[in-house]
Parts: structure tokens; sequence; C-alpha cells
């Protein structure tokens, strides 16, 4: 009997506690786990408390679980930036640059490239990948990337000289037809 009326008022106030978790922590998939150990701490007192106390006993439980999650290191919100040397997703057209880029690098360097920020390793991972130490994975995808800026800028000045060659090639031949026409 007391099991069968455990599982009417779980069932029932589930949801109304689960949203009271939600307002607590601010997170529904923590806020279903808060509630989870919740009812197993309330099965475990449900022979000792006043059904009358239930909501109070659980909403207390609820808070208190809630707080100590948010206690906890893995919970902790990070403020994570960006590393400026990290790439966003690369463009297709620029992908035959970069890998022709990359192949002006030397094995070691490209491989520490590839580790760090193809595969996203840390910097400990790829060192021991590559059985090398921290500070030279640290200076070997400095050297990289500054090599790699160089080139790929080289190769985008080159590119944006071309395209203003080209646009001014097209307005002179414009500029040649407009005088045709006016001589005509």
């Amino acid at each position: 009997m007391a099991e069968w009326r455990f599982s009417e008022v779980a069932r029932d106030r589930a949801p109304l506690w689960c949203r009271i978790a939600f307002l607590v922590c601010g997170d529904w998939a923590l806020a279903e786990d808060i509630v989870q150990v919740a009812l197993v701490r309330l099965y475990q007192r449900w022979d000792r408390l006043d059904p009358a106390g239930v909501d109070a006993y659980t909403r207390k439980v609820i808070a208190r679980l809630a707080i100590d999650e948010s206690r906890r290191p893995h919970r902790r919100a990070e403020v994570l930036v960006a590393p400026p040397d990290r790439p966003g997703p690369t463009p297709p057209a620029d992908r035959d640059e970069v890998r022709a880029a990359l192949g002006t690098l030397g094995a070691r360097q490209r491989a520490v490239l590839v580790l760090r920020f193809s595969c996203d390793l840390s910097v400990a991972e790829t060192a021991s990948t590559l059985r090398i130490t921290q500070g030279t994975v640290k200076s070997q995808s400095a050297r990289a990337l500054g090599t790699l800026r160089t080139l790929l800028s080289d190769n985008a000045d080159q590119d944006h000289a071309a395209d203003q060659d080209r646009a001014a090639g097209q307005h002179q031949a414009a500029d040649r037809d407009q005088d045709k026409k006016v001589l005509r």
C-alpha cells in the first residue's frame, strides 16, 4: 500500500518538482537529475514522513541538491574565449591553400598543428602522442602558425592584387568600348 501511494505522489508531483528544480538550477537536464535523486531520498524516508509534509521535504531536498551541484567543480561555468590561433571552419576554396601551406611546413610542425587543431588534442595530449615536451608543442605551434599566417596572407595579398588588376582591365575594356561607340 505504501509503495502504491508513493508511486501516485511521485507521478502526480514530479512535473511540479521539476519546474521548481529548474527555477533553482536553471538547467532542465540537471533539474530532472535532481528530482530523481530527491525521489530516491523521499522513497527512503517515505514511512517516516507526514503526508502533509511531503512537498515541504521534497522542496528542501531539491534546494539542497541544487546548491550542492552548483558547488561541484564540473558544474562551474567557464568563460571560454576562442584562442586567436584557432581557425574557424575553412571555406572549401581556402582548403587547398591551407593544405598547400601545410605542405611547406616541416613534418613535426605539421603534426603538431594537425593534432592540436584538427584532432582537438590538448598541449599535453599532443606532447604525449609525439613524445616531445609541452614546451616544444607550444613553440612548434607558434612557429608553424606564424609561417601559415605569412604564407596565407601573402597568397591573399596576391589574390587581392590579381582581382584588382582584373577589375582595372575590365574597366579599361569597358572605357574603350564606350569610346568606340562615341566615335561612331
